[in-house]
């Protein structure tokens, strides 16, 4: 080897192990292009995703879109949201699933608000009513998703499930052409295809954080954050030692 080339190679080493040796061994650094890209003090798409690709962190509307908050305003926000689920088979069978789970217990097994939990004084509106056919199905994800007034939120149902008891809601309202069958899909504590279909979101991680997200994060997030923890206990003097 010249001495030229003997140069160069100790030259290209010693600029790998300069600049390099980072990229080399901290993959988690290395350049990547995620979903989301911060840009200024404000975060926006970094490109547009692939048609029914599922968002990285498995939600339909990020949380610091639109709030978590059961507030009139914020549901009537996602009145303006697409179904992307047709309403075939597989959807209105799996959204008969998720509704008796979920809704059937105030809601009814026909949604004529007359579930078991009346019995107990919790009352449901009726989702067969001529009002709530007038709905927006981006409305009932939306209520589904955040709760209103005496109806909690039910987020546990993940968003591309939550179509498929929006087309079955449809299906109860005889919005589909023929009717829909109702009440419990197998005996309690049955598994198998009694229950919904797996999970079929990607791997969840939590919206990137920004400056200024605390003005529009979730309030109730903020206010968690904002709690201080317990106090410290005494220490408890050990058996034996001196008072």
């Amino acid at each position: 080897m010249s001495g030229r080339t003997r140069l160069v190679a100790a030259a290209l080493v010693a600029g790998a192990s300069v600049s390099g040796c980072s990229w080399f061994t901290a993959f988690v650094e290395q350049p990547k292009l995620g979903p989301w890209k911060i840009v200024g003090d404000t975060l926006t798409p970094s490109r547009g995703e692939p048609q029914m690709s599922v968002p990285i962190t498995g939600t339909t509307v990020a949380a610091f879109t639109v709030s978590y908050a059961p507030l009139p305003g914020v549901v009537d926000s996602m009145s303006a949201l697409h179904n992307p689920t047709p309403p075939n088979a597989a959807s209105l069978d799996n959204g008969r699933k998720l509704f008796q789970i979920n809704c059937a217990v105030c809601h009814g097994d026909a949604g004529l608000g007359n579930g078991p939990a009346l019995r107990f004084g919790i009352p449901a509106p009726s989702v067969v009513t001529d009002h709530a056919k007038g709905l927006a199905d981006g409305y009932l994800f939306g209520i589904i998703r955040n709760g209103r007034g005496a109806m909690p939120s039910y987020n546990r149902i993940e968003d591309s499930e939550r179509w498929d008891v929006v087309n079955y809601v449809r299906g109860l309202q005889g919005a589909l052409g023929a009717p829909v069958p109702t009440g419990p899909v197998g005996y309690p504590g049955q598994t198998g295809d009694a229950l919904p279909h797996a999970t079929v979101v990607g791997p969840t991680r939590p919206v990137p954080y920004y400056r200024g997200a605390e003005t529009i994060l979730d309030s109730a997030l903020v206010t968690r954050a904002q709690v201080p923890g317990p106090a410290p206990r005494a220490a408890v003097p050990a058996a034996g030692a001196a008072q």
